[in-house]
């Protein structure tokens, strides 16, 4: 035992030493602060003792010595320094961004699941020097780089660490930069995988509710359920051409546009899925709101059988029945059906959303904030809607830095219904991260709203993300500086 404790005495006067150093490095450095440079005089000579604090960890030991120190700095001074990011293993592949300044704040943003980080480094050239608290004046210089569903990741990504920077700054946390807030909790729904078969998806079902306390589902009603019993699909062998509906080639059914595929339901095959979604009302009764995603690449007119199919069954909504592009066939289907229709988890800028809430081709608005424009274009995504009736819900499938931005956008967005959180099952999720503010992320089915913690109140877990980098990219916020330079004339106007 004593062994031991002189082993952590060691590792904590080397990792003391190592932070003095670090600290008289800044200190030497012309581009530090002159208030920033005062505080890290006084550490260093007055001395933060982080041997003193062994039983804690280094974020745990850090914010206990700095509770009482002033994080806000001098807003108009500040410049973007550098961008530098990480690839987690979140949802596949989600990378972590990290802006960085000359005053020794960040802010961390994040590129869509399944997005290339290289779509947010090659904005680095595009932000360098600027005052990243100007957040509208710098996503106009970098949104034309940003497109549909994914290409949207890396304008996003930079739009979230700049809110979250400025919040810093600011000394206030990101809802409050947005107006102000609505709620103090967010609601949130579960979304439910698929199951092998329908015992399978009742029993994750079941635990939502009773264990987690979610009081807002969602579930797939896929045809990919269906495909092999004899008679529910015409034309199913498509359905082999791709190993899913998001992986094949060029030409699978996964890159069909659902109009082309020629894939029908059956009058047996709508009995099937019926009987999915019956099983599960039965189950968690009426009082629960379930939405429904994933039917697959089938045309309008089948979408609008499966909907009446289900219309019964009081469903939260049908979600992306069709692609979005097709507001036309979205409005078809809304007039037809019943049940809620909602898309735009892959619309990009409020522009072009408003064919949808123009003709009212919705019933509720489905941005996904890291493909939507960040935290500003959600928001005014919602405020615009709101204005012709339509609600707004959000999709989120990434780790907790979208996450946390999604709560700040929800709080200041009235028309807000409900927030998806799509790695409830992942247990080192939350972990990721450190709340600054104290209290939980998640609690029985809500996201507490970060009431006094400044940005988007989160800090890594260093550890936590290291442990959980995708085996393809082990780097850590490794230098980035072949992105630095600026090789083009980016207007788009003569």
């Amino acid at each position: 035992m004593k062994s031991t404790l002189q082993d952590i005495i060691l590792k904590n006067k080397t990792r003391e030493a190592k932070a003095v150093l670090e600290r008289k490095a800044e200190i030497e450095n012309p581009l530090t602060h002159d208030n920033r440079r005062d505080f890290l005089k006084k550490t260093v000579l007055g001395g933060i003792s982080l041997s003193a604090f062994m039983g804690m960890g280094i974020e745990d030991t850090m914010a206990e010595t700095t509770s009482k120190v002033q994080r806000s700095s001098a807003p108009s001074d500040l410049k973007i320094t550098d961008l530098r990011y990480c690839v987690t293993a979140v949802m596949g592949r989600t990378a972590i961004i990290r802006i960085d300044t000359n005053q020794g704040i960040y802010g961390l943003g994040e590129v869509r699941d399944g997005a290339d980080p290289r779509y947010a480094l090659m904005l680095k050239s595009r932000i360098m020097g600027e005052n990243p608290c100007n957040v509208e004046k710098i996503f106009k210089i970098i949104k034309q780089f940003g497109g549909p569903a994914r290409q949207a990741g890396g304008v996003c990504a930079v739009e979230m660490a700049l809110w979250d920077l400025c919040g810093k700054a600011y000394n206030v946390p990101a809802w409050q930069l947005l107006g102000g807030r609505y709620r103090d909790s967010i609601r949130l729904y579960a979304d439910t995988p698929e199951g092998k078969n329908p015992e399978e998806q009742k029993e994750r079902i079941r635990f939502r509710t009773e264990d987690q306390g979610y009081t807002w589902l969602k579930m797939d009603v896929s045809i990919n359920e269906i495909k092999d019993i004899p008679g529910c699909l015409v034309n199913a062998d498509i359905l082999k051409q791709g190993s899913s509906q998001w992986q094949g080639g060029y030409m699978s059914y996964a890159n069909t546009a659902h109009p082309f595929t020629g894939i029908q339901i059956t009058e047996k095959g709508l009995d099937e899925l019926e009987k999915i979604v019956h099983d599960i009302r039965e189950l968690v009764g009426y009082e629960i709101p379930i939405s429904t995603d994933h039917y697959g690449h089938i045309d309008m007119n089948n979408c609008i059988r499966l909907g009446q199919a289900l219309d019964k069954y009081r469903l939260a909504w049908f979600e992306d029945m069709v692609p979005w592009q097709m507001w036309e066939q979205h409005k078809m289907i809304t007039d037809t059906l019943n049940t809620p229709n909602l898309t735009g988890e892959d619309i990009f800028l409020l522009e072009n959303f408003k064919d949808l809430i123009h003709n009212r081709a919705v019933d509720i608005v489905h941005p996904d904030l890291a493909s939507s424009g960040g935290l500003l274009e959600t928001k005014r995504i919602g405020d615009y809607a709101e204005e012709f009736g339509i609600a707004m819900a959000m999709h989120q499938a990434g780790t907790p830095v979208s996450f946390m931005a999604n709560v700040h956008c929800a709080a200041a967005t009235q028309n807000f219904l409900s927030l998806e959180h799509h790695s409830v099952d992942v247990t080192w999720w939350e972990s990721l991260v450190t709340m600054t503010g104290g209290g939980k992320m998640i609690d029985k089915g809500y996201a507490p709203v970060p009431l006094s913690a400044p940005g988007l109140g989160i800090e890594l877990n260093e550890e936590v993300v290291k442990a959980h980098l995708h085996p393809t990219d082990k780097s850590y916020f490794a230098p980035t500086d072949e992105w630095t330079e600026k090789r083009s004339h980016d207007r788009t106007y003569s």
